[in-house]
């Protein structure tokens, strides 16, 4: 008597329209937040530049206007 390996197998489960949005969702989610790490350190390595430059935060006449009606 010989068995059948087929039936012994596990089938591929197919992947369920549910899943693979799902799965596209989280993917640009991610993608999205890789996208947004690269943009933040391009802006610090700007704003390194422009304080060794001396282009930093200066406290001008409007600055300070700001900050006492918000109460600083």
């Amino acid at each position: 008597m010989t068995e059948n390996n087929d039936s012994l197998a596990p089938s591929p489960s197919p992947v369920s329209r549910r899943d693979l949005l799902r799965g596209l969702g989280v993917g640009a989610g991610a993608a999205g937040v890789a996208a947004l790490g690269v943009t933040a350190t391009k802006a610090d390595a700007a704003a390194a530049t422009q304080s060794a430059n001396g282009a930093g935060y200066q406290e001008t006449e409007h600055v300070r206007r700001a900050y006492e009606a918000a109460g600083f």
